[in-house]
């Protein structure tokens, strides 16, 4: 089994984690929505696999680039 970090495309804060620890998810699945200038951006799953971690909270700042989820494949 490999890891893989799903990543933020721009910087804003997290608005809502859509996943939990040991869930399962599917390509192309939500785990975090953040909100940038008013939008909601997802960052959504490119692999299948298994929550391992979350590294961020909903209201926590965040920067283009950072990690917030790690999956287990």
């Amino acid at each position: 089994m490999g890891k893989l970090e799903a990543k933020s495309e721009v910087s804003g804060s997290v608005w809502k984690i859509e996943v939990e620890l040991g869930q399962k998810v599917a390509e192309g699945d939500i785990l975090v929505l953040i909100e940038s200038m008013k939008m909601e951006i997802p960052v959504v799953v490119e692999t299948a696999g298994t929550v391992a971690s979350i590294l961020v909270a909903e209201g926590e700042a965040i920067t283009e680039g950072q990690s917030v989820v790690i999956l287990e494949t």
